[in-house]
């Protein structure tokens, strides 16, 4: 199995930008999907981007979209997520996932991902 291993958040101001990464160890990336998703103070967790990392195919929810990229690095098995143009409702916990059987189309859906990280704390004030 591969442990996630997220890095990369903390306090910024908005209109700045973060780079989130995750590595991967234990299991190649290689075949598996990987996303993000964060988790606002008193809400649910969320969808935020995902890659298809064999094919590089990415996915991202709306309220991100132009300002959010992910990116995978197969030599070094980790992901990323380039934030730029941060927003305080941006505010949240971020994890990344993975998992090695799950369909395209329910690459969004948290409750489908086997591996998780331990989170990072991302805090946007305004």
């Amino acid at each position: 199995q591969v442990q996630l291993a997220e890095s990369g958040g903390g306090l910024v101001q908005a209109g700045d930008s973060l780079r989130l990464s995750c590595a991967g160890s234990g299991r190649t990336l290689w075949r598996s999907a990987v996303g993000w998703f964060r988790q606002p103070p008193g809400k649910e967790r969320e969808f935020v981007a995902a890659i298809s990392w064999l094919s590089g195919t990415t996915y991202y929810t709306d309220s991100v979209k132009g300002r959010f990229t992910i990116s995978r690095d197969n030599a070094k098995n980790t992901l990323y997520l380039q934030m730029n143009s941060l927003k305080p409702e941006d505010t949240a916990v971020y994890y990344c996932a993975a998992d090695y059987q799950l369909s395209t189309r329910m690459i969004s859906d948290w409750r489908e991902y086997d591996y998780w990280g331990q989170g990072t704390q991302v805090t946007v004030s305004s």
